[in-house]
């Protein structure tokens, strides 16, 4: 299914959605919305590479922002001197007006191997959070409109048996259960789908591999790509969902305006790439060839089933976004790593 597909067969029954939801959301929340304006937008995880991106584009646009924080006096350094920020959910009293949850919070999943403390701290970083939350929203008088929560690709797993083999995944794909990182993308989703009770417009905002100059893998990459050191992983030909971090604040901030955007939606750009794909993607935007290849096997026996997220993988649409009328800015990778490898535009900070 192409973009064009998607947003041709989705358009007249998108827009009476969006027309019938936003009226009801808007009645349901009649009282968050009536006063000074709109409420804040709490975004945990607001310090890490994505939060911070899309807290300074919230920032950008006017909106109140506050940060949770583990780190509160390091959080205060770092934002913007307009971001609140709390080390606790419990500073925030009953009255507090919120539009909107943005629930970023997580240990990296790509980091130590998987041991069975690793995946305890992986879960508990998320789902403790996530239940946290479930408990704000019983006590706020008001709650908010919408909570988006970061979910992941791995949702759908990885192949048995071959390399990304089948169609590509769109949000009906189910997920691979006995895999932990579809596991535990179930596991947090359940738990953040529970707001529905409360009132509340639930998004689950499954990322693929975030491309930023700021954060992530991609600086290590374009560095080695500089150096003439960008490889082939693998057999190169394992599918890479990507997204520009630009692109994922922008569908993370479009999914909390869009009332009829609610469950899974993938946040992927269109343009699908395997990782060799990649690789010279990113050698060409620095005037470089890929010369190296890297064998799976020593990587795999070193970090375990962490590495079928770098050496298997599953092609992923973002069927929802399309199909709501979302417009990617970087949909093709070459695009997309120009964009990155080229110095760094100011973004000039509204009042």
């Amino acid at each position: 299914m192409t973009a064009a597909d998607v947003a041709a067969h989705g358009a007249a029954a998108t827009d009476a959605a969006a027309n019938g939801a936003a009226m009801a959301e808007a009645a349901m929340h009649g009282a968050a919305a009536s006063g000074d304006g709109p409420g804040a937008v709490l975004v945990t995880g607001g310090t890490g590479f994505v939060g911070s991106a899309l807290v300074a584009r919230l920032r950008h646009a006017g909106r109140d922002v506050i940060v949770l924080s583990r780190d509160p006096r390091g959080a205060r350094r770092r934002l913007d001197e307009a971001v609140r920020v709390v080390g606790s959910l419990d500073e925030l009293g009953d009255e507090t007006r919120l539009d909107a949850i943005v629930h970023l919070a997580g240990a990296p999943v790509i980091g130590p191997p998987w041991t069975a403390a690793r995946r305890r701290v992986l879960r508990e970083s998320r789902l403790g959070i996530t239940a946290a939350l479930m408990a704000l929203f019983g006590r706020l008088r008001v709650p908010p409109r919408v909570l988006v929560a970061a979910s992941a690709v791995g949702y759908y797993g990885v192949p048995v048996d071959g390399e990304g083999e089948g169609p590509p995944c769109d949000e009906t794909a189910p997920p691979a259960p006995g895999q932990f990182a579809s596991d535990l993308c179930v596991a947090l989703e359940r738990v953040a789908m529970a707001a529905q009770r409360f009132g509340v417009r639930v998004v689950c905002a499954r990322f693929g591999l975030v491309l930023g100059r700021d954060g992530g893998a991609f600086p290590a990459q374009a560095l080695a790509a500089r150096l003439g050191l960008g490889a082939v992983v693998g057999s190169g030909r394992q599918p890479m969902p990507w997204v520009h971090v630009d692109d994922a604040c922008a569908l993370v901030d479009f999914a909390i305006a869009t009332p009829a955007l609610q469950g899974p939606v993938n946040v992927v750009a269109p343009g699908s790439a395997t990782q060799a794909d990649f690789a010279r993607a990113l050698a060409a935007a620095v005037g470089r060839r890929v010369w190296l290849r890297v064998p799976g096997a020593p990587l795999r026996l070193a970090g375990g089933e962490m590495m079928s997220l770098l050496l298997d993988g599953r092609a992923v649409v973002p069927v929802q976004a399309l199909r709501h009328g979302f417009r990617f800015r970087h949909a093709t990778l070459a695009g997309a790593c120009a964009d990155l490898v080229a110095p760094a535009r100011t973004l000039e900070r509204q009042p």
